[in-house]
């Protein structure tokens, strides 16, 4: 990668990292071998000192207590993992009594919950889960919501019910890319991304757009599309760069999916490059506070 000197704070906003096991990661099925192994702090300390990264968001894989607290753990031991967003049972009542429990953990900066494997279409309008939500927002956390490109009319109408919540789109609401730009469902998805980015409230990470792609032998000119429509929507402030690693592997080697980055942003001015690629998740994730 091409090491620019406004590139010298990265920040990869999305990964993830776990312990393999069959019995809890029953999404890891035998297509997708690459991911079928343990991806721990040593490994990603290894593939982002090529790129120049110099520190990272964690993100949960499972929805459960257990892996926030693990990740948590792996986090305090780590200068690299600035962050984790973790996941809580929004909809439960006791949600208020882990929220406390977990509130003096500093790295603890957001919660998400897998909104695309939820059956329920209408899984984000719930009452319960709702007032999670505005939970969430009283302890100063963020929400990631993950939604595939379909539910992108749902998830509008629930950030519309917070306006005061900070809320971070994760992988661009998952985009089919590789297709007829002018056809759906692209032009569904880029109504509905210029919409949702009309909440201010909601900022957007550049990250999972080659595993969205409809073939293997993917370029940039696949993406662009979707890059140049979320920078237009969103603007460097609310746009963020990750990796999605190690899922990215399925289809980009880590140093490969940030030289596409690089490439794409080649063109855009020095602040405009600082916020995307550190600047909108330090601000967002909070960053730069001090952790325990």
């Amino acid at each position: 990668m091409n090491k620019r000197k406004d590139m010298s704070q990265i920040i990869d906003a999305h990964h993830h990292l776990w312990h393999y096991n069959a019995e809890e990661f029953p999404w890891i099925t035998p297509e997708l071998e690459t991911l079928r192994s343990d991806f721990l702090p040593d490994l990603f300390d290894d593939v982002i000192q090529p790129v120049g990264v110099s520190g990272s968001v964690v993100v949960q894989a499972r929805d459960t207590i257990a892996e926030t607290e693990w990740l948590l753990e792996l986090a305090e031991a780590s200068t690299a993992i600035l962050g984790v967003v973790g996941w809580l049972p929004l909809a439960s009542p006791e949600l208020p009594r882990l929220l406390s429990r977990f509130a003096g953990r500093n790295k603890l900066k957001g919660i998400r919950h897998i909104v695309q494997d939820e059956p329920d279409p209408d899984f984000l309008l719930g009452a319960e889960f709702n007032a999670g939500v505005t939970a969430l927002g009283e302890a100063g956390l963020v929400y990631d919501v993950l939604v595939y490109d379909s539910q992108l009319p749902k998830a509008i109408e629930f950030v519309r019910r917070h306006p005061g919540q900070s809320f971070v789109l994760d992988h661009c609401g998952k985009p089919r890319l590789g297709g007829d730009t002018h056809a759906e469902p692209f032009t569904s998805w880029c109504k509905a991304i210029r919409t949702l980015a009309r909440e201010q409230n909601v900022s957007c990470k550049v990250s999972g757009l080659a595993t969205q792609t409809s073939h293997a032998n993917w370029c940039l000119d696949d993406l662009r599309p979707c890059l140049d429509t979320v920078l237009d929507a969103f603007g460097p402030s609310r746009l963020m760069a990750a990796s999605d690693w190690p899922v990215c592997l399925l289809r980009s080697g880590y140093s490969q999916w940030w030289s596409v980055l690089d490439e794409w942003a080649g063109g855009l001015d020095p602040e405009t490059r600082a916020a995307i690629f550190g600047g909108t998740a330090r601000r967002v994730y909070n960053l730069d506070r001090e952790s325990n």
